[in-house]
């Protein structure tokens, strides 16, 4: 079983300082896994996923990214949290959130070599982003990005695996079979779920798709952490 994580502060590379949830193992590490969030900051969903991933054998890091428009934020999933969160996520460039979660990756390398990145949702599209443009990485999984036919031309560095619902709109299933069919060493999956599928604080959490991806994700990262 891992262990309930900490709160730590990091620094990026343009010297902004953010909160990063960690959480460890017991025991030896199998690899590691920084988690990009949705637009509801590091709330109590996201550091139980992280806490999960502990649970399994990983070192999981999830990065304050909203840090830069607002310190500590964290929502829930009602419609003005939506709201908010957009508006929060608008104020983000990409390069930002990339800096951020490079900067995430490299701390986390310090305790294992091998790290992944996983996201959900916006955090998704910074996973597919990383993938492309963070070096290193063991692999990288991303959950219903948004913002995935926006980077369509992005083409991924490391293994790469992603998540998809085919009652999604954010990205519509056949838009992102069309973006995938121009990368077909992403190994990618469609579930009968909708956009958020694998959060359990959500109204569309699917539990069987959700606990098949994850199924999916642990091999994969199992594998290529070997590598």
């Amino acid at each position: 079983m891992g262990t309930k994580g900490t709160t730590v502060s990091i620094k990026s590379a343009d010297g902004h300082n953010f909160d990063m949830y960690l959480a460890r193992p017991e025991g030896q590490a199998k690899g590691a896994v920084v988690i990009c969030p949705e637009i509801f900051g590091i709330n109590s969903h996201i550091q139980s996923v992280a806490d999960q991933y502990a649970a399994s054998g990983y070192i999981a890091a999830a990065p304050a990214l909203f840090d830069r428009v607002q310190a500590q934020y964290v929502a829930g999933y009602e419609q003005s949290d939506i709201e908010t969160g957009i508006a929060i996520m608008q104020k983000i460039p990409m390069t930002d959130a990339i800096a951020d979660t490079h900067a995430a990756v490299e701390h986390v390398r310090a305790l294992h070599e091998k790290v992944a990145v996983i996201g959900y949702c916006w955090g998704g599209t910074v996973a597919w982003v990383a993938a492309a443009q963070v070096p290193g990485l063991s692999s990288a999984i991303s959950y219903y990005p948004g913002g995935l036919i926006a980077n369509a031309d992005l083409k991924p560095q490391c293994p790469t695996m992603m998540h998809l619902g085919e009652q999604d709109k954010s990205p519509p299933p056949d838009a992102a079979r069309t973006v995938l069919a121009e990368h077909p060493t992403v190994i990618a999956y469609f579930y009968p779920a909708g956009h958020g599928f694998n959060c359990d604080q959500r109204g569309s959490f699917d539990k069987d798709s959700s606990a098949k991806a994850t199924e999916r994700t642990l091999a994969f990262l199992g594998l290529n952490a070997e590598r």
